[in-house]
């Protein structure tokens, strides 16, 4: 059982490098795009820069690279208990470290939220909705994504724990949560100067 976590891990986190906002927008509108807009390579900034279509592909690439690694522990491992869920939980920031610290972009990467996402999309399909909920409501309401994004993350572990009673996993969820916010420090000053758009 090691041995399938130890081959899991770097696959999670080469599959999670996969920068598929510079990649789409590259091919199909001829920009970088960090170099422009918010430079950031995440699926909101590719649709303000790159349109609707490419900004869709790229929420459901990033989706896929957190969510295809943790379907594959999940029933690859066939390890239960806290042991599995340990398991889980260490793929799934394996990938969501790949997405911030990416191989292909000199460990440079995005912020990692529609890639969190995709992992618990997976482990816990109620508490993604509730983030999904929490994001749009926030979106809708302020008509700015990084509120919404620091919102739901937020609100992940304490919705992950409801759902799942998993030390481990809420454990993983707390450290995404840091580190999204961490990823937004930026925004989070202009938000509080009345400037972030």
């Amino acid at each position: 059982m090691i041995s399938k976590v130890i081959v899991l891990l770097p696959c999670a986190f080469f599959l999670g490098s996969v920068p598929w906002g510079v990649i789409l927008t590259r091919l199909f509108s001829g920009v970088d795009i960090r170099k422009v807009g918010s430079r950031n390579i995440g699926a909101y900034n590719v649709y303000r820069v790159a349109g609707k279509k490419l900004g869709v592909i790229t929420l459901f690439g990033d989706l896929l690279k957190g969510a295809i690694p943790v379907l594959a522990a999940v029933h690859w491992l066939e390890i239960s208990g806290w042991k599995g869920e340990l398991s889980v939980g260490l793929v799934a920031l394996s990938a969501f470290s790949g997405h911030l610290f990416p191989l292909f972009l000199g460990f440079k990467g995005g912020k990692g939220v529609a890639t969190a996402a995709g992992c618990f999309l997976v482990i816990s399909p109620l508490v993604f909705l509730v983030c999904v909920l929490v994001y749009v409501l926030v979106l809708c309401s302020s008509g700015i994504s990084s509120a919404g994004s620091l919102s739901a993350a937020a609100v992940l572990p304490g919705a992950i724990w409801l759902a799942t009673h998993s030390v481990p996993i809420t454990g993983c969820a707390f450290v995404m949560a840091l580190l999204i916010f961490a990823r937004h420090a930026e925004n989070m000053k202009r938000l509080l100067r009345g400037r972030e758009l």
